[in-house]
């Protein structure tokens, strides 16, 4: 039923359990993974940059998203799943957008992400990836909640 799942990727225990799910999914499917990070590049381009090294931070965030998206690959890798990795550099965008955009470019069947669940004044003040996802996508969504966040 779905031969091509994009899942985004990061360091959270959300994120780990829609990866879990993906793994399900693509092995019973024999579906392609495509593993997605997000960075945001601008984050330190700002007035502070004065007292920062803005280039060797960026740096650092596109090796920390690659040694991220390479581990995660790896894993699926080890499950005889096929994988493919892609590192996204946004420019004070939103991560939302990218990733529709991304899911759209690669033609995802499916996409597979985590979600925290907050509601209340702390959906409030961080926002939500998933909700900004869920509200643009044309393409199938699946999100997944860590158990101690569950229904």
């Amino acid at each position: 039923m779905y031969h091509r799942i994009l899942v985004p990727v990061d360091h959270s225990d959300t994120s780990s359990a829609a990866l879990q799910e993906a793994k399900r999914l693509a092995n019973e499917q024999h579906a392609v993974v495509r593993l997605v990070h997000v960075i945001d590049l601008a984050q330190f381009a700002w007035s502070a940059n004065e007292f920062l090294d803005v280039p060797q931070l960026q740096a650092s965030l596109r090796q920390g998203g690659q040694t991220l998206l390479d581990s995660r690959a790896e894993e699926l890798r080890a499950l005889g799943l096929t994988v493919e990795v892609d590192l996204l550099e946004i420019w004070g965008g939103q991560i939302a957008r990218s990733l529709v955009d991304e899911a759209e470019k690669w033609q995802a069947e499916l996409l597979v992400m985590g979600t925290h669940g907050y509601g209340g004044l702390t959906h409030l003040l961080l926002g939500s990836v998933a909700e900004g996802v869920l509200r643009i996508a044309k393409t199938p969504v699946l999100l997944v909640r860590t158990p101690e966040h569950g229904a």
